[in-house]
């Protein structure tokens, strides 16, 4: 289907208000969202989400509702895999709680604009090049064995823009408000505000390396690759802060998307191969072989999802892995006096590490085992907080 210029016009009009009424409403005076907040604005943007998709499915079709649905879905949980990428960089430089939400917006802002020069970009080599298909599953399918090899969300925060921008530029290690650039003795200086947001940017750029050619193994219509992107991206900095906790039980999620990509790269070279034009492939004609219906792409993506949150959440060791991954996280918080100024905050955070306490100490023989052995950092690490907090 071919969408009208005025459609597509309206379309980013609309997606731009949405990102400005974040910026205007939301994040321009630093807090912490409660979870009622983080609860309504969540829903509000799903909701969105959900009945565009409606309206693609009413005056697109079935074909390209299945697709921004089954687009929809598998960008939002790379997105949400994502945030834990987020949560450690941010940790990594210790952004204050308060502040977090507006390295988010900005982390979301430019993925939007980087993920649409991707798009751009990969709408005119697979339109140029049918190869492209090729180099697209290859990509999700090393990006997929890669998601198998380690569960770790661990990154590297001081990456390379970072490292060289401490070495040209006056930095600080010191946070001044939510500013950007600060004074020392007379000097204007960066401070780690903007360096966690150059961070956030570069990162971004890495996801879009498996979110665009996933996206485009399940449809090649630019518009709905585009608004599936945007939709999915839009709401994030409210569900951080909704599944924050939520966060450490995923402990699956890496799993369930190397499922997901591994399928879909499969999906988009069984269509290079249908398509195929390269001379040293059945001498540049196309293979003979069985192509993969959108529906039952997206069939597969929810009933993976499904699988791998309800495994997460319900599983012995799943229960395990979040705890100590709470734990850890909410213990380092608060001994990290510099994490908030607010007082409620730091309570919030005492009361979590408290509440995984009990699920360690309920654990099988097994694991709290294991934990005395292997974790004994972290057990040191919650005394300590203890006899602060005390």
């Amino acid at each position: 289907m071919d969408v009208p210029t005025w459609v597509w016009f309206g379309t980013i009009a609309a997606i731009a208000g949405l990102l400005v009424f974040d910026y205007v409403f939301h994040v321009r005076k630093a807090h912490i969202p409660t979870l009622r907040e983080a609860s309504i604005w969540s829903a509000i943007y799903v909701g969105v989400a959900i009945v565009f998709g409606i309206g693609v499915l009413v005056f697109g079709g079935r074909q390209m509702g299945t697709e921004y649905f089954a687009g929809w879905v598998t960008e939002k949980a790379l997105s949400v895999d994502n945030l834990f990428v987020f949560l450690v960089i941010m940790g990594s430089f210790k952004v204050p709680r308060e502040d977090q939400q507006k390295v988010l917006l900005f982390g979301i802002t430019f993925a939007l604009v980087a993920r649409s020069v991707f798009i751009a970009a990969g709408a005119a080599l697979i339109t140029t090049f049918a190869w492209t298909f090729y180099l697209f599953g290859l990509i999700l399918l090393v990006t997929a064995g890669n998601l198998l090899k380690s569960d770790d969300h661990d990154d590297d925060a001081d990456n390379v823009v970072v490292r060289i921008a401490r070495r040209i530029f006056h930095t600080t290690d010191y946070y001044d408000g939510d500013k950007l650039f600060t004074r020392v003795n007379g000097r204007r200086a960066l401070t780690p505000m903007l360096l966690v947001m150059v961070a956030i940017g570069g990162t971004d750029l890495l996801f879009a390396l498996d979110s665009i050619p996933a996206i485009f193994g399940l449809t090649e219509n630019v518009y709905v690759v585009f608004t599936a992107t945007a939709f999915s991206l839009l709401g994030l900095r409210q569900l951080y802060f909704l599944i924050d906790g939520l966060l450490d039980r995923l402990v699956y999620l890496s799993y369930g998307l190397a499922v997901i990509l591994g399928w879909i790269g499969v999906k988009l070279i069984l269509h290079a191969l249908h398509e195929n034009n390269l001379p040293f492939i059945n001498n540049g004609e196309h293979v003979d072989v069985v192509e993969i219906p959108t529906w039952l792409s997206l069939a597969v993506i929810v009933a993976v999802l499904v699988v791998t949150i309800v495994a997460s959440l319900t599983s012995p060791k799943g229960r395990a892995l979040s705890a100590i991954r709470g734990a850890r996280r909410h213990a380092a918080d608060y001994l990290d006096l510099g994490y908030t100024a607010d007082a409620g905050e730091r309570e919030r955070v005492y009361a979590k590490l408290r509440a995984e306490e009990k699920v360690l100490r309920a654990l099988p023989e097994k694991y709290r085992n294991e934990l005395r052995t292997e974790e004994k950092d972290l057990l040191e690490l919650i005394q300590q907080v203890h006899r602060q907090h005390g």
